[in-house]
Formats: structure tokens, C-alpha cells, sequence
């Protein structure tokens, strides 16, 4: 097929939205414990979405999945829990930070990991700086960690600005120090994802073999690891819903088992624009999770402002954050510039 970079930005773009929107669905879940909502929403997103589009896309699909090595498959899934740890804490890092703030620290964690560690475990680490286009792209996640910086001092600097009333009634719960210790946590270990679906080629292949469409070749892969994640969410879940009795929850009211169960599927859109649009960048696809990530950044600091989590601060706070912001998108930008 030819690559097409406009569109498969697009398609990055599209999935950095659905990143940055599913907490602002899940904040809609009212009077539930942290672990209700967090079950439906992995099961929707993790599990019920991308089973019913491989179902409905791949033609035999249950042969692909069979047909595929089981080291390749245990070996997804294995980057699959990984990940899941990190999603599991990457609800709890929005809970402590907020969206703008907690998705610019994780994302670029996750965007720097989950791009430079792919080409250096399979052997290609010569590749990062073999010529132009990839010192640029090497530019740009070092950039990003310049980005983190800033974004963390001004996370430093709102938490000792605002009082507690007032960081509370943009972020119920928030706490930099924790957060921040749960997001360098959630960053690193969500890149998982990332690792688990540039190394599932063989499902791509098995899925081409029969006659899948291009855009959805990636969809096997993409349940084996969200499988993967889901064990972990949802073994952490019905534990503290049975130590706590918050079981309860599930019995309603309806509008908790919506919103829930949509941020799930909002959520899942995350993974099958990113593998829809790999495709069509060429051979540097692994830079795919960072542009991605860039427009998880992006659409989450304007949530983060829309939401109020930074009203209060000073301007110099706000100036600083914007600037680790700017920096962040640059980055993104410069990688997604030189694919």
C-alpha cells in the first residue's frame, strides 16, 4: 500500500483526543469507589471494543490468533501486564494531578520509553541516529524530557500556591508529591503498550493472509495486549471491591454504568487509531505512540484549562507551564516532521 503521513497523523491525532477525553467521561461517574468504575471501563475498553472489531474485521479471526507463534503471543501479552500496571495507575496519577497536568507528565514519560526502546531491544539501536530524519527524531524525545521538566515545576509551584480548598476544587483529591512519584511510575511502565504491539508483526501477517483489510491488520495484536492489561485492572479491581464491600456499586444507578463503560470505549479508540494509522508512516512507524501521545498532551491541557485546574495559580506558574507544554508539542511535532 502507499504511505500516506498526512492521514496517518491524523489518525494519531484522532486517538490522542480519545487519551485525553476518557478521563474527562469518567470523571462523569459519581458515588462510586475509584476501583467500580475503573472495572467497567477496562472491560469496555480493554476487552468488549477490541474483541467485537476483530470479530467484525478479520475474517476467521479465532484461525489468525491460533495460527500465530505462542512465544509471540505470551510475549505481547506479557508487555500487555505491563502495561497494565501503568494504566491502572494511570487513573490514579489523573486523580492526584488532574488531566492537563497528570497526561503532560505521563504522556511524555510514556512518548520518550515507548520510542526509544523498541528499535534498542530489537537490535536496531544504530537506526536512531543512522541519519538525518532519525537524530531529529532522537531530538525530539529529548526534548520532550525537557517539556517534563517544566510541566513538573509548574505542578511544583500550583501546589504550594493554591490552597487546599482551592486545588481540591479543581482536582478532588490533589497531591503533587504522590502524583508525581505514581506518574513517573504510570509513564514508564504504560510504554508497555507500545512494545507489546510494535512486536505482534506476525499477527499483522496472519491477518493480512486472510484477507484483512489494511487498516484493521493490527487489530489481533491489539486484543492480545489489551487482554493482557485487562488481567491486571481487573484483578487489582474486584480485590478492593471485595475488601471494601464496594461491589455494591454495580447494582447502579444507570448513568455510573454509562459513563463508565463509555470512557472504556472511548478509550479503546486510543490503540485502534494508532495501529489504523501505522501503516501509512513508512518504515519509522515505531515514532507512531509518540505523535499519539503528542496529541494526548495537547487536548489535555486544553481540558485541564476548560476544567479549572489551573485557575488560581499565578501567571508565572501559568507561563511555565506553557512553555514545557510548547516544548512538548515541538518535540512531538519535530518526530512526527521526520518520519
Amino acid at each position: 500500500m502507499t504511505t500516506n503521513p498526512i492521514l496517518g497523523t491524523l489518525c494519531f491525532v484522532a486517538g490522542g483526543f480519545c487519551g485525553a477525553f476518557f478521563p474527562v467521561v469518567l470523571r462523569r461517574v459519581k458515588g462510586w469507589s475509584y476501583e467500580s468504575g475503573w472495572l467497567l471501563y477496562s472491560l469496555f475498553g480493554m476487552v468488549l471494543l477490541p474483541l467485537g472489531l476483530t470479530m467484525a474485521l478479520v475474517p476467521n479471526w479465532t484461525a489468525v490468533l491460533s495460527s500465530v507463534p505462542r512465544e509471540t503471543v505470551l510475549r505481547c501479552a506479557g508487555f500487555g501486564v505491563v502495561w497494565g500496571f501503568g494504566g491502572l495507575t494511570w487513573g490514579l496519577m489523573i486523580r492526584y494531578l488532574g488531566v492537563g497536568l497528570g497526561l503532560a507528565i505521563g504522556c511524555g514519560l510514556c512518548s520518550s520509553i515507548g520510542t526509544l526502546l523498541p528499535p534498542i531491544v530489537s537490535g536496531h539501536a544504530a537506526d536512531l541516529v543512522k541519519d538525518t530524519r532519525a537524530c531529529a527524531v532522537l531530538a525530539g524525545v529529548a526534548g520532550t524530557l525537557v517539556g517534563i521538566v517544566f510541566v513538573g515545576l509548574a505542578g511544583h509551584r500550583k501546589s504550594r500556591e493554591l490552597t487546599s480548598e482551592q486545588a481540591r476544587r479543581a482536582v478532588a483529591d490533589f497531591d503533587f508529591g504522590k502524583g508525581l512519584w505514581i506518574a513517573l511510575f504510570s509513564g514508564i511502565a504504560s510504554a508497555g503498550m507500545n512494545f507489546g504491539l510494535q512486536t505482534g508483526g506476525a499477527f499483522e501477517r496472519a491477518a493480512l493472509e486472510v484477507g484483512t483489510a489494511w487498516q484493521w491488520r493490527g487489530l489481533p495484536v491489539q486484543l492480545t495486549v489489551l487482554c493482557g492489561g485487562f488481567l491486571v485492572n481487573a484483578a487489582y479491581c474486584l480485590l478492593m471491591n471485595f475488601r471494601s464491600g464496594t461491589y455494591r456499586d454495580y447494582r447502579g444507578p444507570f448513568a455510573n454504568v454509562f459513563f463508565a463503560s463509555l470512557a472504556g470505549v472511548v478509550w479503546g479508540m486510543v490503540a485502534t487509531f494508532l495501529k489504523m494509522g501505522e501503516p501509512l508512516m513508512g518504515e519509522m512507524r515505531y515514532i507512531s505512540f509518540a505523535v499519539v501521545m503528542a496529541g494526548m498532551v495537547l487536548f489535555s491541557t486544553l481540558f485541564g484549562v476548560v476544567l479549572g485546574e489551573w485557575r488560581g495559580t499565578r501567571p508565572r506558574t501559568r507561563l511555565i507551564l506553557s512553555t514545557g507544554i510548547l516544548v512538548l508539542i515541538v518535540s512531538f511535532t519535530v518526530m512526527a516532521a521526520f518520519k
